[in-house]
């Protein structure tokens, strides 16, 4: 980053000299050819004094002015005078050069032509005299290019002094912008440090909000893996325990019968530990794939309610539906696991002779699923962690009725996906009520 700054400064930095320097010359050369032709005129108007150009005694003149050319044209173009040349009648007719037609038309006229070498100009400058000739001046003079090229080495040396002091001042600008920048980063972790640059703050509470989040991830992952390998391990000694004992011939008669049954419901709480897992890490994929239909919440819940029957009468549980048929845009697999882990939850923490009621219902923040028990509740202090993955309120319970710890998770995750708001009510003897409102 440091390197790119001083780059970016120092391209800038160059293109801003060099384009003052050339923007300098040419307001210099402007300023150059103004006064050339302002002393060609000043030339003219002093002959022009003179009544008679005859009169002149060129030869001084040109000892004076070497560098000076004076001609007289008339007003058919043809030289009357010039002080380069001896025999002016063999010079050509001068009544197409521009300065000339300026003159006879204007009264004077300017030009500038290009000499042979790109390195000087010749000014001329025209002024009609009262007895209609014109006088003509002309000096050779520096164009753009000789006098860029006499500047170039005073251009080079100011450019190599510039650029220097573009590179220090580079290097000192550059530190001073991102040592502050660089500190905060290594001390991003302390609370109390705040971006020297306000610009800075929204950049910084993100990183740190992104950083808990990644601590907090970790910590989760760490916990689930552990959880995850107690949890299997727990039916695995069981099973690996009641097998070893049949194989040693130690289980006789009913023994077999109750150790077969053993490994059998520790093979079940297995898989459905196992199946609860993978699920989980479906719902955590980013790359997971949606497709929302038209469903009627109601219709679920009823279907649900037949699934689960049986379960409920086996665990003296009742269970029914309220409400009215509500649309909601889902998908249909998902809120099939969610009202069935709500249902299962709660017949499974019921009391015998219990009930399990499933409202469907529209309110003023959106289409609205409940059920609600009149189970052993949840205690305030365990309510806020209900939702996490193998959290039990009582462990011992969970178990013996063979719960994984994931179903509440697992009705987050699909909370989550569709944008829905989970709410529990729960007081400790006398039941729970789960909502999940649908926007």
């Amino acid at each position: 980053m440091k390197e790119r700054i001083k780059r970016h400064f120092l391209v800038v930095a160059s293109m801003a000299i060099l384009a003052t320097i050339i923007l300098v010359s040419i307001v210099f050369y402007d300023l150059y050819k103004a006064q050339v032709e302002k002393d060609l005129e000043g030339y003219a108007w002093v002959l022009d004094s003179i009544n008679d150009v005859n009169e002149i005694d060129w030869s001084d003149f040109q000892i004076q002015r070497e560098d000076l050319r004076v001609t007289v044209v008339n007003e058919a173009g043809k030289v009357l005078f010039d002080n380069y040349v001896e025999d002016v009648a063999h010079m050509d007719n001068h009544l197409d050069r521009e300065e000339i037609q300026e003159a006879l038309h204007n009264g004077e006229g300017k030009s500038v032509r290009i000499s042979d070498t790109l390195s000087t100009s010749l000014y001329y400058y025209a002024l009609l005299l009262k007895d209609g000739n014109v006088l003509r001046v002309s000096k050779e003079a520096r164009s753009m290019w000789g006098v860029l090229s006499r500047l170039i080495p005073f251009m080079l040396l100011i450019m190599a002094a510039l650029f220097f002091i573009c590179i220090v001042l580079a290097n000192v600008i550059t530190k001073r912008l991102i040592t502050p920048i660089e500190d905060m980063a290594e001390h991003i972790n302390e609370p109390d440090v705040m971006p020297v640059y306000p610009e800075l703050v929204p950049f910084v509470k993100t990183i740190k909000n992104q950083h808990d989040d990644i601590l907090k991830s970790a910590k989760m992952r760490q916990e689930f893996t552990a959880n995850v390998s107690h949890e299997l391990k727990t039916p695995l000694t069981s099973i690996s325990g009641y097998a070893e004992l049949m194989e040693n011939g130690m289980a006789q008669g009913e023994d077999i019968i109750r150790f077969s049954s053993a490994i059998h419901k520790n093979a079940d709480r297995l898989l459905t530990l196992i199946n609860d897992i993978i699920r989980l890490a479906e719902l955590d994929s980013s790359q997971l794939s949606l497709e929302f239909e038209e469903i009627d919440l109601y219709q679920q819940a009823l279907h649900c309610m037949e699934l689960l029957k049986i379960y409920a009468d086996n665990h003296d549980v009742t269970m029914e539906v309220e409400g009215a048929p509500v649309q909601i845009q889902a998908n249909r697999q998902m809120i099939e696991e969610l009202i069935y882990n709500l249902c299962d939850n709660a017949i499974r923490y019921n009391n015998p002779g219990g009930k399990v009621v499933i409202s469907v219902y529209r309110s003023k923040e959106g289409s609205v699923l409940s059920v609600k028990d009149t189970g052993i509740g949840i205690p305030e202090k365990h309510q806020e962690r209900v939702f996490e993955r193998f959290y039990r309120v009582d462990k011992s319970r969970s178990k013996a009725t063979g719960g994984t710890g994931l179903g509440l998770a697992i009705v987050k995750h699909i909370a989550w996906q569709h944008k829905a708001k989970l709410e529990l009510n729960s007081e400790p003897g006398k039941g729970t009520e789960i909502k999940v409102t649908f926007q």
